[in-house]
Parts: C-alpha cells; structure tokens; sequence
C-alpha cells in the first residue's frame, strides 16, 4: 500500500481515535509501550492484577506481528513456553476446536488478544508515538511525551505521568529515549567469546556457486543487478552495524469466495527480481516451496515466510531502520510491502518464470477477511531485529548453548540461534548472501532478569522484555513471539513489585518474582495446572530399562521403547494435587517413525485403575513443533499423591513414548 492511501486510511478514523483517547488517562501506575504481543501481555497482567494501566500503540492494531501474518508458530520446545502465551495459544485451540493450536489465521489472533484487552477494560491509545522521555536526577523517568502518529506536532502532544515504564516495542524507542545504552548490528566474535555472531557465510539460503551478480553475466562493466552490494566482504566473525533482513509474514488466500487477484503493485520493477531466474536456472524448483516457505493456515490460507537465497526477504535494505526517524522507517517498510508484492506478481505472471511455477501461484490471491481496514495487506512488517539493550546482563551464545546457567530466570528460550542474512555481495566474481546463522541442538535454557533491565545509573524504572539485552546471536534464538509474551508478562509482575516494595527494578526480589510468576501463571487467583514431566524424579517411577532421548521432546528429555524386548516396562507419573475436583488429563507425544499402533495409558484414582489406549492416529502433530498433547479424558482426582497416570510398553508394536502428563483443572 502507498504512503498516502495509508495516511488517507488512517487519517478517516482519526475522530473515532479522538474519543477513545479522552477516556485514557494522562497519570497511571504503569505505562507500556508497543501493543505488540508482548505489549497486550504485559498491560494485561498489570491491569489484572490491580494496578492502573495505559498501553499506547503507535499504529491501528494489537498483537504486533503475531496478529500481523506469522500464524506458523516459532516455537522451539513447548517446555519453554508458559503463562499467559501459552495460554493464548490455548484460546487459539479453542477457536479451532482443539486443546492447543500454534498455527492460526492473522484475525483469529487479533480476536484472542481483543479478548483480553476487553477481560479487564484496558485502556488503549492507539495511533501515538513516543516524541520525548523526561527523568530526573535520581535515574526515574516521570513522564513521556507523545504526538498522533498521523497528524503530528505539538498540537497534538500529551504528556503521559507513570510510575512505572515497560518498553514492549520492537524498535526499543523508550529505552532508547530513556538514555539506555543499546546495540544495533551484529558484535564482533571476541566482544563476548562467541563463534556464531558478525560476519558469517555459511551454506543456508545460500546461492550456488557460478551465478553472475552482474546484469550482463560475466560482464562487470555492466554493473551489478539490483540488491547486491558492491562492498568488500569483511572478515569471518568481524563485527558491524548491518542487520537481519527483514520481510512481511505473507498471508494469501486460495478459496475463490475470499480471494483478492494479485496485481501488479504501483512502482512495480521487473529487473528487482532477475536473480530468482538465475537460481532457478541453476537450481529448478519442483515446486512454489523451493524458493518461498508456504505454510498452510487453517481455511485455506498461508504463512509464507523466506526460503532459499532469493525469497522473500529484502537484503541490506534495512539498515537504517533500528535508529530511523518515523519518516525513515515509514520509507523502508513502503519499500519492503512493494517488493513483497512485486515478487508475488512475478512470481504468476513474468513469461521468464516456468509456466508451471506460475500455474501454481495463480491460485493464490490476497484475502477478503484479513486486514480489511488496511488493504488487505499486514501493517506490521516483520522487524526480526532493531535494538539490543546493553542492561544489567547480557544473554551471549554461551547462555543458549547451557554453558552458562543464569539464576535469575523469568522465562525459557529453546529456539534454533537464528539469523536471517545481512547482506547480499560478489565473492570471488559470484554473487553471495551474508549472515545467516542456523544453529540449534540445545534444549530450553533460562533468560535472566537482568537482561530486562537497564543498569542501574541509566534508568529505574523501565523493563525492557523484547529489545532486551543480548548479543546478536543469542537474541535469534530469543527473539520469538511466544517467548516475548512470557518476558512482557514477568516484567508486568516484576514492574508490580517494584511498586509496591516502592524499590528500583534493579533492586526488587527476584525470588520473591520467580515465586509469584509462578504462583499466579495466569495473572489471577486461579488453581494452576499440574505438570509432571519424565524428568522430575520426584514424581516419576520408572519400571524397566528405557532409552533417554534429547531430541524432539517435551523439555530436557524423554523416554522411549522400540517394543522389541518383550519385558514389562511401565513409566508412572505422580502429580501432587493441590485443589481436588474434576481434571482433563493429557499425554505429550511426539510424531516419530515407527511409532507403536497403541500406547497402553492407565489412570489409577485410588480406587479403580482405568485403561487407556492412545492410538497413533490420535497423534496430529501440526505447524513447526515436534509433537502434541492427546487427551486421555476428564476424572476427578484426589488431595495429595494419591492418583497416577502409568504409561507402559503392553501389548506395543512399536516404539512407546513417556514423556510429560498434564492435569488441567476443569473446575476454575
């Protein structure tokens, strides 16, 4: 969409925006910045829990980029996800039928955190961003100001008073404003004794050798094509200011009654694109997948994200956007939208593409029922990496890999180390992308309280859970919307603490914090859910020789059996119950090869043991997670240690898991 259809579209609802902004108050307990995932999350916990709240978001829309298009969940390991995010995906599930759900249309998540803004009257000023940040002598800030993101100027300023700030943007605007030291690029190897940060070409995305970047091939008087840069490749691990290409979360439509044809966008450039033909050529793709990520959403709709070294990405062109003006940032997200929709264009229309390739795109069209008040196209470009705040402590690769343990953990991380390329540049006469970095094997590891907060003589009262301080590297393994949800929501209960205990967020209880984030893993007073996972010794009795697996489970390990053996072998697992009352029971399994036809489940309430067979079609494993939970039923269960559920290689055929159980009251 152009700059002016946008500021005509947004200007035309500027009254209604006006009324809900005089309902806002000017002076709050806590102010959060950004509705983006994390941004609902946090002003959600803070109302809920009794404190006044404002949440200001500079645009139209809640939910940042998970209501913006990425419905293909970045999970990692569903160990790591806890509280109200994995709640949210909950309310997914419910939506759709299920228990859980990673994997959703852009308006169904939207709804889900409308859900919650309307669960607590949550008082949102939308379209304002941040102009100025006023703090005092002693390191607090007092109050910010604001101006209409549409019609700036001091006519349009308000001052905002608040005790207590959170920053939940993705370009750490109030932090930065704030006088807190920040990062933006990629450290240098040796800043923090890592191997994966700064400069790196590796294999992943990557073009084949022997494609000319020139657009005469072979000819470097002809000058290079577009998007590749013709600055000298630095050395391997070196550090810089480049970063992560950023791109749009595509989501289209391929039902005929809700389908929008893809035009040709205004602007458009056919010669942007002449690299795909070259790795084509090079490389023939069977299909749309070999060089988009096309994953498919429920009713007919996708997540198309960037795969291969020609996608959807836009390479070296966001560079200046971390430290941008609004008009800056303005600019290159117009750019990146145009590109993105030039590309789908080229894709089903230039006669240089396969016909095949085209015949396949063709179906596929923009969507009648997704952001219908913009276009029908995502207003929240995917910003991967913008700000790092250098705070109190910062997470490095050595946190990511378990080679350092911190012990003020607020909330897990288990994604792959992950970043997109940085740069696209001629080695040796070839045309080559920098900077993606793809390395995983680790399980979920703790993020430090530190990391959420500045140090202490730059700022006191802000919290900082999505820009937060990490080194390049590990913030891609960080950097996932699951996980900013979990951050925003202990920074909300950490924010409440320094209220009330009326001490610096550097200075709060983090025992005291872990213990309440625990406590209260919904923002209220209701009883928790139990779970025992096969590595809680405590609570597992384990019968027979099982093998340890690390890969693909439910936290650190799980136990398996190939059901060759032909001996008895029984996992239990022992919750103990707080509350009693009726429970919906579940059993996490992964989708392995080979699995057994049946796994034979019994749950024992004291009184009468009650079999349960789990088929292996029972086992739908959907969207970029390893496995799921299979309900086992609903029972009411006792005080104390008094029920099991014991899973065990009877009658198996194949490979039998123990993994984790869950015990979900179904009384609250």
């Amino acid at each position: 969409m152009n700059l002016l259809y946008k500021a005509m579209l947004l200007c035309c609802c500027t009254d209604l925006y006006a009324t809900l902004n005089a309902q806002t108050g000017n002076t709050v307990d806590i102010c959060v910045y950004g509705a983006s995932s994390g941004g609902v999350i946090a002003a959600y916990t803070a109302k809920k829990m009794g404190k006044s709240v404002l949440l200001i978001e500079p645009g139209s829309q809640v939910g940042g980029l998970t209501s913006g298009g990425l419905g293909y969940t970045d999970i990692g390991n569903k160990y790591a996800i806890s509280g109200l995010s994995r709640d949210f995906y909950r309310r997914i599930g419910a939506h759709y039928g299920k228990f859980e759900q990673w994997i959703f249309e852009p308006h169904v998540a939207l709804d889900v955190y409308q859900q919650y803004i309307r669960a607590v009257n949550l008082n949102i000023l939308y379209r304002h961003r941040l102009v100025s940040v006023q703090k005092n002598k002693a390191g607090y800030i007092t109050s910010i100001v604001i101006e209409h993101s549409m019609q700036p100027g001091k006519s349009s300023y308000r001052t905002i008073h608040a005790k207590m700030f959170i920053d939940c943007s993705y370009e750490g605007d109030l932090m930065a404003k704030a006088g807190v030291s920040y990062f933006a690029g990629r450290e240098a190897n040796d800043a923090y004794n890592e191997t994966y940060n700064g400069v790196q070409l590796r294999e992943k995305h990557q073009f084949p050798d022997s494609i000319s970047p020139y657009k005469i091939p072979g000819d470097t008087s002809s000058g290079l094509l577009w998007g590749i840069s013709n600055a000298a490749l630095e050395a391997s691990g070196s550090g810089d200011k480049k970063i992560q290409s950023y791109n749009f979360r595509i989501c289209l439509s391929n039902d005929p009654a809700n389908r929008i044809a893809i035009t040709r966008p205004p602007g458009y450039d056919s010669t942007r694109y002449e690299l795909l033909l070259r790795y084509l050529q090079k490389k023939p793709a069977k299909d749309l997948n070999g060089f988009l990520k096309f994953d498919l959403m429920p009713n007919h709709k996708t997540d198309i994200n960037n795969n291969g070294p020609f996608s959807t990405d836009m390479i070296g062109m966001n560079y200046d956007y971390p430290e941008g003006d609004y008009g800056t940032r303005i600019k290159i997200q117009d750019a990146h939208e145009r590109y993105a929709k030039g590309l789908l264009y080229f894709i089903g229309h230039d006669e240089r593409m396969p016909a095949y390739l085209r015949e396949m795109m063709l179906p596929w069209g923009y969507h009648k029922d997704e952001y219908v008040d913009n276009g029908h196209w995502s207003a929240q470009m995917y910003v991967r990496e913008a700000r790092r705040m250098k705070g109190e402590y910062i997470m490095t690769q050595a946190n990511c890999e378990g080679k350092e343990i911190v012990n003020d953990g607020i909330g897990m991380a288990a994604y792959t180390m992950d970043s997109h390329n940085c740069q696209r540049v001629v080695v040796n006469g070839m045309v080559k992308n920098e900077g993606d970095v793809q390395i995983g094997g680790f399980g979920p590891y703790p993020i430090a309280y530190r990391s959420i907060t500045p140090k202490t003589n730059e700022c006191k009262n802000l919290l900082v859970p999505v820009c937060l301080s990490a080194t390049h590297i590990a913030y891609g393994s960080i950097r996932m919307e699951p996980v900013f949800m979990v951050l925003s929501q202990s920074a909300a209960m950490a924010a409440i603490q320094a209220l009330d205990t009326k001490k610096a967020v550097q200075q709060i209880d983090i025992v005291q914090l872990k213990r309440s984030i625990a406590a209260h893993p919904l923002a209220d007073n209701s009883t928790k859910e139990v779970l025992v996972d096969n590595d809680d010794k405590e609570h597992v009795t384990v019968s027979g020789n099982w093998t340890t697996e690390k890969k693909g489970c439910y936290g650190p390990s799980m136990f398996t059996d190939d059901g060759k053996s032909g001996q008895l072998k029984t996992v239990r697992f022992t919750p103990e119950i707080i509350v009693p009352g009726n429970y919906k029971l579940y059993a996490y399994f992964p989708k392995m090869a080979g699995m057994s036809a049946n796994t034979a489940i019994v749950f024992s309430d004291d009184k009468k043991d009650h079999a349960i067979d789990i088929k292996e079609s029972d086992i739908r494993v959907e969207g970029q997670t390893s496995g799921e939970w299979v309900s086992l039923g609903r029972f009411s269960m006792k005080k104390g240690k008094r029920n099991y559920i014991e899973i065990s290689n009877k009658g198996a055929n194949g490979m039998i898991v123990a993994d984790a159980v869950l015990f979900v009251p179904d009384f609250r």
